[in-house]
């Protein structure tokens, strides 16, 4: 098969894992910096150039960082034009990407979520905090990666000084509940095909709520419950991504979900588990890619 890789960085570990997997298993495959493609938007042959060469590939593998999100989805949708399997659609990166519009969907097939509040106006600042039960609480840029943009307020005057310091910088933003009782840890599941293919529990260092291992964190490998395991692949199916990493923590009330990523890394959970992670997406590629597969996967509208 002729697999194309988007990754602006191709020594990136993810990266070079993919391309690994699937040299190993026999497949041409390219690495394309998808800010560099040029695209043809004709409604008889769009095409999606590189270098000054057309490209055409069997499938693609979508690595769209979260800062070129508009850009890298618009280069996924013309390949989906084009007839070119993606294992993961341009719609559904756009709803994992959008926190507000993801957690919405989530809420709406009834999967367990942190209280959240959202709200536009400076003048609501009481009633997110009190609608999420008060201080301590979280509050999370929706723009925000990697645990960058995410605050934990311990008093309530705290938090109406980093919700009204954000509202002055125009920035959108959730507030939730604290899940004291999580310790700052948390659990990423990586779903590959409807399947849970391999699970860690991150430990955020001592003083640190967040389990981001980029802020220090630790991690191990974990057997999720029944459970967990049914609200991961509720999770991934909702939002419509065929390869997610799915955050969550395990709460007094169960198993709730943080958020569902469209590129999650390949390097902590595969060093974590010893699972061959890249290689299960490319196996994954080989048993869905077909030509012209592109828009039938995606079970939720929105």
């Amino acid at each position: 098969m002729r697999i194309g890789i988007l990754s602006r960085n191709r020594s990136l570990y993810s990266t070079k894992r993919l391309v690994e997997a699937a040299e190993e298993r026999g497949h041409e495959v390219t690495v394309i910096d998808y800010l560099r493609c040029l695209m043809n938007i004709a409604a008889h042959r769009p095409t999606v150039s590189y270098r000054g060469q057309d490209l055409d590939f069997d499938a693609i593998v979508p690595r769209i960082g979260a800062t070129h999100t508009f850009y890298g989805t618009a280069v996924v949708r013309q390949f989906e034009m084009m007839g070119i399997y993606p294992t993961n659609e341009s719609q559904a990166i756009s709803r994992a990407r959008d926190k507000l519009r993801s957690m919405q969907l989530l809420a709406r097939a009834g999967i367990g979520l942190p209280v959240t509040a959202f709200a536009h106006s400076s003048h609501d600042i009481d009633g997110m905090i009190d609608l999420v039960g008060g201080a301590p609480l979280v509050i999370k840029l929706l723009e925000g990666t990697q645990g960058i943009g995410v605050v934990l307020a311990e008093t309530k005057k705290a938090a109406e000084s980093v919700i009204a310091a954000f509202r002055q910088l125009d920035a959108n933003m959730l507030v939730q509940e604290f899940i004291e009782e999580a310790s700052g840890a948390d659990i990423r599941a990586f779903v590959v095909g409807g399947e849970v293919v391999a699970t860690m529990k991150r430990q955020g260092p001592p003083g640190e709520f967040r389990s981001n291992l980029h802020r220090g964190g630790s991690a191990e490998k974990i057997e999720l419950t029944s459970e967990e395991r049914t609200t991961v692949k509720r999770a991934a199916q909702c939002v419509g991504l065929d390869v997610a990493g799915v955050d969550l923590i395990r709460s007094n009330h169960g198993p709730v979900v943080l958020e569902v990523n469209s590129s999650p890394g390949l390097e902590g959970i595969e060093k974590a588990t010893d699972v061959d992670v890249a290689r299960k997406i490319i196996e994954h590629v080989e048993k869905s890619a077909r030509r012209g597969r592109t828009g039938d996967r995606a079970p939720i509208r929105g």
